[in-house]
C-alpha cells in the first residue's frame, strides 16, 4: 500500500510518478505519497476510446481542511486547528496530540529534498537494470525460500502471487534492509506545517498517524522511523494505508508492518486486493506494432480499451502472450529499441502502489525472475 512531487521514499531520487512506496533508488518520498493518492479520471475526462469501466477503487483518503493548511493562517493557530481537527475526526485525545507534537522537530533537509527540481526521468533501458539484476533477483529468491510457507499461505488466501509480494519488498526496501532513517513524526510535521504545496495531504497523513496509534497502541509515534515522506516498514506504507489496509497476518492481535513479515505479506496482498487485483489474471503482454500504426499514448493507466480497439490502432499481443478483456498501452524505450506492452487490470493495481509504469513493469519482471529462480 501508493507514492512519491513525483512520489510512495528513497535516499537517491530518480524523479518518477510513484504511488505508494519509497525506494532507495527510484524516487523521492514526496513522489511516493503523491502516487498513492491518485484516483481514476472521472468518466468525462477519460481519453477517447475508453470503452470499458475503470477498475473499482477504494474511497479517497481524507486530506486536512484549509483551517489547518492555509499558509495565511499563523502557524501556531494552524497547529491548534490541527489538534481540534484530529480530535474531532478520529477521537484522539487533544492533550495527547499536543504532547506528541511538542516533541516534533522541523527538518530543513526534508524541505530541501522535497523542493528540489525533479531530475530527468530515466528511460526504460536505464531504469530496468536498477531492479532487474542478479543481486536483486538472487536476494528475492533467497527471501522467498526463507519465508515460503507464510508467503504461499497469503497467496492462496488472497490470489496475489507470492512472487509479487516479494518483488514489492525488493523494490521498496531491498528486502527490508533499507526502510528509512527519518522520524515519521518529524517528516509529517515538517511537511504538514512548512510545505504549503502538499500541506493538505501531509497534514491528513499526520492526523491518520494519531488515528493509527489508537488502532495499534504498541506503536510509539515519537520513535517510528521511515522515509522523509513518512512511509514506514518493509512495504513503505503511509499512515493512512497502514491504518486502512494493513492486516494481522498471524492472528496475534497486532499489525506490525515494520519488521513482522506475516503482517507485511498479508498487508501488501490486501493493498492489491482492495485496489482491484484479479486472481489468476494476467499483468502485461508484449505487443507488436503494425508498420502503419500511429503513436498512441493513453493519458493514464486504466485498462479501459478493449483489445479490438487497440488492434484497430495497430497494437496486438505477440502470439502466445496472455490476453484479457481490457488493457492500455505502454510504449517504452528499451535496450533494443521501442518496446510495446499491453497492460491489464493487475498492472493497473500495481500502479496504485506506485504510479510510475516503469516501477510497475519492474515489479512484474522482478516477480517473474524470482518465480523462475525459486522453481529451479
Amino acid at each position: 500500500m501508493s507514492r512519491r512531487p513525483f512520489l510512495r521514499l528513497t535516499v537517491a531520487a530518480l524523479p518518477l510518478a510513484l504511488a505508494a512506496c519509497a525506494t532507495p533508488v527510484n524516487s523521492s518520498d514526496a513522489q511516493v505519497a503523491d502516487a498513492r493518492t491518485v484516483s481514476p479520471l472521472p468518466e468525462a475526462e477519460r481519453p477517447e476510446g475508453a470503452l470499458l469501466p475503470p477498475v473499482p477503487q477504494p474511497p479517497e483518503r481524507p486530506v486536512a481542511p484549509p483551517s489547518v493548511t492555509d499558509a495565511s493562517i499563523p502557524r501556531a493557530q494552524r497547529v491548534e486547528n490541527f489538534v481540534a481537527y484530529t480530535a474531532q475526526t478520529y477521537g484522539a485525545d487533544p492533550a495527547h496530540i499536543r504532547r506528541v507534537l511538542a516533541q516534533a522537530t522541523v527538518q530543513q533537509r526534508i524541505l530541501d529534498a522535497i523542493s528540489r527540481p525533479a531530475e530527468a526521468v530515466r528511460p526504460w533501458r536505464d531504469y530496468r537494470p536498477i531492479f532487474i539484476n542478479d543481486a536483486r533477483i538472487n536476494g528475492g529468491v533467497a527471501f522467498y525460500r526463507e519465508h515460503r510457507a507464510a508467503l504461499e499461505r497469503v497467496a492462496a488466501e488472497t490470489g496475489v502471487p507470492a512472487e509479487y509480494i516479494v518483488a514489492i519488498i525488493g523494490v521498496e526496501t531491498s528486502y527490508g534492509r533499507v526502510t528509512g532513517t527519518w522520524k515519521v513524526l518529524d517528516a509529517l510535521y515538517t511537511l504538514a506545517f512548512d510545505y504549503p504545496p502538499r500541506a493538505p495531504f501531509f497534514a491528513g497523513e499526520l492526523a491518520q498517524l494519531f488515528a493509527l496509534e489508537k488502532a495499534e497502541p504498541q506503536l510509539q509515534l515519537t520513535e517510528l522511523k521511515g522515509s522523509y515522506a513518512g512511509a514506514m516498514g518493509m512495504g513503505q506504507f503511509m499512515p493512512s494505508s497502514y491504518r486502512l489496509w494493513a492486516k494481522d497476518g498471524d492472528g496475534d492481535g497486532r499489525r506490525d508492518l515494520l519488521t513482522h513479515t506475516p503482517d507485511v505479506f498479508a498487508s501488501i496482498a490486501n493493498y492489491f486486493v482492495v485496489h482491484g487485483w484479479q486472481r489468476g489474471g494476467p499483468v502485461v503482454a508484449r505487443a507488436q506494432r503494425a508498420a502503419d500504426a500511429a503513436d498512441f499514448k493513453p493519458e493514464n493507466w486504466e485498462p479501459v480499451y478493449p483489445l479490438q480497439a487497440l488492434a484497430a490502432r495497430g497494437y496486438t499481443p505477440v502470439p502466445g502472450q496472455p490476453t484479457a478483456e481490457g488493457a492500455t498501452l505502454l510504449s517504452l524505450d528499451g535496450a533494443a529499441g521501442m518496446e510495446y506492452w499491453l497492460a491489464y487490470r493487475n498492472f493497473y493495481v500495481i500502479t496504485r502502489y506506485n504510479r510510475s509504469p516503469m516501477y510497475s513493469l519492474s515489479v512484474h519482471q522482478l516477480a517473474e525472475a524470482i518465480r523462475a529462480g525459486v522453481g529451479r
